[in-house]
Parts: C-alpha cells; structure tokens; sequence
C-alpha cells in the first residue's frame, strides 16, 4: 500500500461492482482511472469519470501530476454538472490516489460510495481501461510538443468528439451517442 501525500496510509474501499459494467440509470455507478500522455514538458495526467448507464466521460482533470487532487477534481466536476445521484458508486482500481486518505474524504463529502477492485486485476475496471485504448487510438499515442496542446487535443475529443458525435454501435446503448443516451434517460424520466 502507498501512503498517501499526507503521510495517512489509506485502506481501499470494497468492490461493489464486481465487474458488473451495466447500470440502468445515468449517475449511479461511475469509473475512473488516470492515464499519461507524454509531452515535451513531460507527462500530463488525465483522470477521467465515466458513467456507466450512458458511458459519457461526466468528470476529467488533467495536471502535471498524479496526486489524489486530481481524481478529486474530475470527480467534483461530474457533480458540479449534476450528473450523480445520491450514493453513487465511484468504481477504481487501487492506486495510491484513490486509497489516500483525501480521496474518500471527498467521495463522502459529495454522498457517493466508494469501490475498489483487486490489487493487479485490469479487468476489474475494463469499462475504464477500454476508454484509454479507444482515447488513445483515435488522438494517438505520440509526444506532443507541450502540455498546452494536450490538454487541448483532449477536451476536444472528450468534449466535442466522444461524448457528442461518436456513436456507440451497440444495441444495448441504442447506436447513440453517449450525450444522447443521458439526454433519452431524462425524457424517458420526464415521460
């Protein structure tokens, strides 16, 4: 276990997935995880929240570092849309900045539960690990020349690609866009 950046070492929280990728409803069952993408001024770290009713990236954050901050600060971005409900669970491997002790602290204070899968086991956050391989895949996996264009290079894929125009070519998903299952979820609600 890695302690964390205030010298607290935290116990991970339970799995409540159980590799269960599927949820009915949008804001209740979340995954993240970070990646880094390589630039000339070094690495550039991207936490990302993805919701598993609609698979829309609902929270990111991108830092110079990997500190609990950053997965803090994608996760308060998919509550300041409003997107969670409360007790949602927040799905992620073990890594040290989800196992600190700042992490939970504001995964309680935001009302949502906490999980964690198994030490070494990808496959306990694949809906996660598959959004990296399909991020890098379209963007690349190349080096670029600074973090500033990055960063930008990223927004726009989540923001203006993935989340809006990428159509998810499942029946399960109804061949829509991410955005548009979340928005065919609240007129169903409304109905």
């Amino acid at each position: 276990m890695v302690a964390d950046p205030a010298g607290q070492e935290g116990e991970p929280a339970p799995d409540l997935i159980g590799r269960d990728f599927h949820a009915e409803t949008p804001g209740t069952k979340l995954v993240g995880d970070i990646t880094a993408l390589p630039t000339g001024e070094g690495w550039l770290y991207l936490a990302c929240w993805l919701d598993l009713a609609t698979r829309e990236v609902v929270g990111y954050s991108m830092a110079d570092h990997h500190r609990a901050d950053l997965v803090v600060n994608a996760l308060k971005m998919a509550s300041g849309r409003g997107r969670l409900q409360p007790g949602c669970i927040a799905h992620s491997d073990r890594g040290s900045e989800y196992t600190s002790s700042h992490f939970p602290y504001h995964i309680s204070e935001l009302g949502l539960r906490q999980s964690c899968g198994r030490t070494g086991s990808c496959f306990d956050n694949t809906a996660a690990e598959s959004f990296w391989a399909l991020l890098k895949e379209e963007i690349g996996t190349r080096l670029w020349p600074d973090r500033a264009t990055a960063r930008a290079e990223v927004f726009d894929f989540i923001e203006t690609f993935y989340n809006r125009r990428r159509l998810r070519k499942h029946k399960v998903f109804g061949y829509l866009t991410p955005a548009e299952t979340r928005q065919r979820h609240q007129h169903d609600l409304a109905a």
